[in-house]
């Protein structure tokens, strides 16, 4: 079984290219079965990967959760196991809503301390295992101190059922606010050629030793060069750079760097990833598909080795690469 190079996110080690595991419950990417999307992630674990990052918030009913458990039976030990929590609001309980960029215009959270502890019992369930490895709120509750969440995640961890407590989709201030209450391991951002790290957040993530884990560094599958229209039930049919009409222009200005990846012979999507691991040695980026073949492609751009004339030459590449449409989900 082939290995991949190793990183750590705030002591803890993974595989330098993690999976996500989103695009693998039904209306996320279009549809798929859960034979396919086991398939799938067994394909992840045969290349290497470590990382598989889920959510109680993707598909109906904690469906990706478990898609996570069923395909770990056996194989628990080959992997770290990375959830969120959050969006499945409690019957009864407030949903607190927050504006979003993309098409559906808001999201609805509940991170209040005393639902967190029943967040994760039910994810360990729908997991089928004792102990999550990393947990993260999937989004702070704009009407809940952060402090307060992440103070219902470390009793977690004091009582063993989590081992590290993430972030995700924070700033700077709230990272540091939470680092003060409980170590955090990992914060989890947006990131990729399209779509840059918010810089503040980078620098205080290294000044304090928290790892980042990098969602959507393919650019939805943008960045893979492959995207020339989307099916009807495409989670990506929601962001603004994924309009027809933007899509094409899109496609048309990332032509230079589709250039230098045939340059190098390696893919669009795997110079993507490369680029990405070349950005810091504690960033972990969490691709997801659902075909073997692309995962292998992807995971394998864990091995690639850019020379600083390549990477210059991306960087002049990146610079004239200004996407029509926002790409990010906070805006």
């Amino acid at each position: 079984m082939p290995t991949l190079p190793t990183r750590t996110l705030g002591g803890l080690t993974t595989s330098a290219i993690g999976f996500g595991a989103m695009v693998l419950s039904p209306g996320m990417y279009g549809e798929i079965d859960d034979k396919r999307a086991v398939s799938a992630l067994h394909a992840a674990l045969d290349e290497g990967a470590t990382l598989i990052d889920t959510s109680d918030g993707y598909g109906a009913d904690g469906h990706n959760e478990r898609i996570v458990g069923r395909a770990l039976r056996g194989r628990r030990e080959q992997a770290v196991i990375a959830t969120k929590f959050g969006f499945r609001v409690p019957d009864g309980a407030a949903a607190h809503r927050f504006p979003v960029s993309y098409s559906f215009g808001e999201l609805a959270v509940n991170a209040e301390p005393k639902h967190v502890r029943g967040y994760a019992e039910q994810s360990l369930r729908n997991l089928d295992t004792d102990v999550i490895d990393l947990y993260y709120p999937h989004f702070p509750d704009p009407e809940v101190p952060l402090e307060d969440t992440v103070g219902a995640v470390a009793d977690l961890v004091q009582d063993g059922l989590v081992r590290r407590l993430g972030l995700s989709n924070v700033t700077a201030d709230q990272l540091r606010r939470a680092h003060a209450v409980h170590p955090v391991a990992a914060v989890q951002t947006q990131w990729s050629m399209w779509q840059p790290v918010d810089a503040e957040l980078h620098a205080a993530a290294r000044e304090l030793g928290v790892g980042i884990v990098a969602w959507s560094p393919l650019g939805g599958g943008f960045l893979a060069g492959t995207v020339q229209d989307l099916a009807e039930g495409d989670f990506r049919r929601n962001m603004p750079r994924f309009d027809e009409a933007n899509l094409k222009t899109n496609n048309d200005r990332y032509a230079p760097l589709r250039g230098i990846a045939a340059d190098l012979g390696i893919t669009p999507g795997q110079l993507a990833l490369a680029w990405l691991l070349h950005q810091d040695d504690h960033v972990v980026p969490i691709p997801g598909s659902r075909t073997p073949a692309h995962i292998a492609e992807n995971l394998s751009a864990a091995r690639i080795a850019l020379h600083p004339g390549t990477l210059g030459r991306i960087e002049e590449s990146l610079a004239g690469f200004s996407p029509e449409g926002t790409g990010s989900l906070l805006g």
